[in-house]
């Protein structure tokens, strides 16, 4: 009997040791894949805890929401890998407000639903308005694990995935995601289309009608400061400097260009936001002179006027 319960405890020990290292296997093979930042939208604490707590378990970070106006600011401001809401909120609509997160996130980000009913008519208004997958409560931890793993390797682009290379830039559109020497760059929506478009241009005098057209089409006279502010992020986050191979430089009255440089060219870049209103002063080690041509009026919207400009590197 004694030698019975010792090998019964010794199986039980085994198998013990033997959830807890597949249990450290799958973590680190989620790590080793990059963790994601999931955004959980609920009313009842309790569900928050438990889809935070599974979540965290697997090396993602996580941002808890009880609002739903707040969470359609926070995907509005910040990049989230995976999103997590209730489908049944009070005072929430919750087919307008998968629409708002797409129009703000773009298609490409996965979101599950949570619900108490097991309604055939919920699960499909939920994935009629765009989600991705559906649970129905109460949500077992194991469950829910096994649900963001699947979201997660669907989100991940394929080994053949098209990628845009600029330099040590790296650009995943179907992530809308951009990476400097391999390391992800967190960038908002419009700053990922502006940078994009900037890197599609190179070399190329743009606008700053151009710019507005391009990433918010609309009267560019009410984005002024907002054009001003996402280059300067774009340029701060991206590092945009002549040691990573490009410059970020700004013709006063017109418009920008985006010029791959040298890291041994003696070219620095000012502190303080990009704007045309800045000061340029004359240095000759350091100016460039070029000539350029504005296009006519029914194309950029500004007349036929040929200018020679002065552009100092120093100040941009």
């Amino acid at each position: 009997m004694a030698l019975f319960t010792s090998f019964k405890l010794a199986s039980i020990a085994a198998g013990s040791r033997f959830v807890q290292d597949e249990t450290r296997l799958r973590k680190e093979r989620v790590k080793q894949r990059d963790g994601m930042r999931i955004a959980i939208l609920d009313n009842e604490r309790d569900q928050l805890r438990l889809v935070t707590h599974t979540a965290t378990g697997l090396g993602h970070e996580c941002h808890e929401y009880m609002d739903g106006a707040l969470l359609l600011q926070a995907v509005e401001a910040q990049r989230f890998d995976l999103l997590i809401l209730h489908w049944r909120l009070p005072g929430i609509d919750s087919p307008a407000l998968v629409k708002a997160l797409r129009r703000a996130a773009g298609n490409h980000l996965p979101i599950l639903f949570t619900t108490h009913r097991a309604d055939a008519a919920d699960m499909a208004m939920s994935l009629h308005a765009g989600a991705d997958d559906f649970m129905i409560s109460p949500i077992s931890g194991a469950e829910l694990e096994a649900r963001i793993c699947g979201l997660q390797r669907r989100s991940e682009p394929a080994p053949h995935e098209p990628q845009l290379a600029f330099g040590p830039y790296q650009f995943l559109p179907a992530w809308r995601t951009v990476k400097l020497n391999g390391v992800r760059v967190e960038l908002r929506s419009r700053e990922y289309d502006l940078a994009l478009f900037l890197f599609q241009n190179t070399g190329r005098l743009l606008s700053r009608e151009q710019l507005y057209q391009a990433i918010w089409g609309a009267d560019f006279r009410a984005l002024s400061r907002s054009l001003d502010t996402h280059l300067s992020r774009v340029r701060a986050k991206l590092d945009l400097r002549p040691a990573n191979g490009f410059l970020l430089a700004a013709l006063r009255g017109f418009g920008y260009r985006l010029e791959t440089v040298s890291a041994q060219e003696d070219v620095q870049t000012g502190p303080g936001p990009i704007s045309q209103e800045r000061p340029m002063k004359a240095n000759s080690a350091t100016t460039k002179s070029y000539t350029f041509v504005h296009a006519p009026e029914r194309e950029m919207g500004c007349g036929a006027l040929v200018r020679r400009a002065t552009l100092d590197l120093k100040d941009i």
